[in-house]
């Protein structure tokens, strides 16, 4: 379920679209239901964002009418087809495909018209809570605002995850009234529903209560982050990477990282970067759907954009910035440079202050091509004005701006001559 504002964001932006670590936080409740590989996945959502999930099922809810409401609105898409429902809330991004698969066992081994997914928060707030009859099976599922002081002891909540027997639900949702103080049809009525009539509704409670949070602001949103962040730390440093600090390290989802890399303080990588065996990275580098070839070195304080490769031996240095460029094997950026759309051949050096200049609007759309080949030698503060090609083996003079190709083996001189004026700064005789 995805249809929600979530107004406590103080946000345009629905609450359920927000990006954390990467991802949209809807995205990572999909991603957990989807390892389960349990059939169809159905998304309820509102008629302005039912466009943002391309390949699957979109179901729209009309108006916001509340957690029943918006099952119902998916029922055209389900009913016939599916023997259980599982119910999800897309404000849950801390979610794993582990506890959901402990949920669906619960269900089937009890039989169960309906299990709810609860759990023991050591702060219970606004959460719905957990009713129990005299034989543990759920009995009613209280929404905080309508709760009494003694429902409000309670501290088994609802986490708004369920699964259903497909069946049950359906006419359960049809019985459904807005009889409570916001007007909505909660799901949780449905509950009350197939129990009033005699079916069986057991709890499923999470051991660990943080992956049933949800999230309604931004101080939670932060604090889900922190815990994602931490999860994929832990599991790359299982898998023998060496991050030396991991609180201050934000790695998102689809990064992959190879054992004896290094991963230094402050670092930020993002997409489907990838890093080899033997890498080292930062401090403080930011690192976008780049390849970074084994026993590279990069940073600190780099800035690696979409499309960079750097191969195995290059060094991407202090203050450098790439983008879709290609450095080759040994190949050095070592610091204060700028290499946009460029191909840098094996074993090159380029020094320090090298510019790229590759947008000319006047050659028409798209950014222009700079290519420097194997070994050459640049000096400090050169600027590339593409289309240009350097050979293999040339050597560029410091301050040099090179607007043509550079044959292979030729020292290419694009500077003014220097003229020095005697005296220039001599103080006049004041009299």
């Amino acid at each position: 379920m995805a249809a929600g504002l979530g107004t406590r964001m103080k946000s345009a932006l629905p609450k359920h679209l927000h990006p954390i670590l990467g991802r949209r936080m809807v995205d990572w409740v999909l991603a957990a239901a989807q390892e389960l590989e349990l059939g169809r996945v159905v998304v309820v959502t509102s008629s302005t964002t039912a466009g943002l999930f391309p390949g699957l099922d979109v179901a729209v809810q009309e108006r916001p009418l509340g957690t029943g409401d918006a099952v119902r609105s998916a029922r055209e898409l389900l009913e016939g087809r599916a023997g259980e429902i599982l119910v999800l809330s897309g404000d849950t991004p801390l979610l794993t495909s582990t506890l959901l698969e402990k949920l669906v066992e619960t269900h089937r081994q009890e039989n169960a018209a309906a299990t709810v997914l609860s759990f023991c928060p050591e702060d219970v707030r606004s959460y719905g809570r957990v009713l129990r009859d005299e034989k543990g099976g759920v009995s009613a599922i209280v929404e905080a605002g309508d709760a009494s002081p003694g429902e409000l002891a309670v501290r088994e909540v609802n986490s708004s995850i369920y699964v259903f027997q497909a069946e049950k639900l359906w006419p359960a949702l049809e019985q459904l009234e807005p009889a409570n103080a916001q007007g909505e049809f909660y799901l949780t009525d449905a509950i009350r529903s197939l129990v009033a009539r005699g079916e069986r509704v057991s709890a499923c409670i999470a051991e660990d209560p943080v992956e049933t949070e949800g999230v309604n602001t931004r101080a939670e949103m932060a604090v889900a982050a922190a815990i994602l962040r931490d999860r994929i730390n832990r599991a790359h440093m299982a898998a023998g990477v060496t991050i030396v600090d991991p609180s201050s390290t934000w790695i998102e989802p689809c990064v992959e990282l190879e054992p004896d890399s290094t991963i230094h303080p402050f670092c930020t990588l993002r997409g489907r970067t990838r890093v080899r065996s033997g890498a080292e990275i930062g401090p403080q580098v930011v690192a976008i759907d780049a390849e970074v070839g084994e026993n590279v070195v990069v940073g600190p304080f780099c800035y690696l954009r979409p499309g960079t490769v750097l191969e195995a031996g290059a060094k991407a240095g202090t203050f450098v910035e790439i983008k879709n460029s290609h450095i080759g094997e040994g190949a050095k950026v070592p610091h204060l440079s700028y290499i946009g759309d460029s191909e840098v051949g094996a074993g090159a050096n380029i020094a320090a202050g090298a510019i790229t200049a590759n947008y000319r609007p006047e050659l028409g759309p798209g950014k222009q091509k700079t290519k420097i080949g194997r070994n050459v030698r640049t000096g400090v503060h050169n600027s590339f004005v593409p289309p240009v090609e350097v050979g293999d083996g040339a050597v560029i003079a410091a301050g040099s701006v090179i607007t043509d190709d550079v044959p292979p083996g030729a020292l290419a001189i694009g500077r003014a001559r220097q003229l020095n004026k005697e005296d220039y700064a001599r103080e006049p005789d004041g009299d």
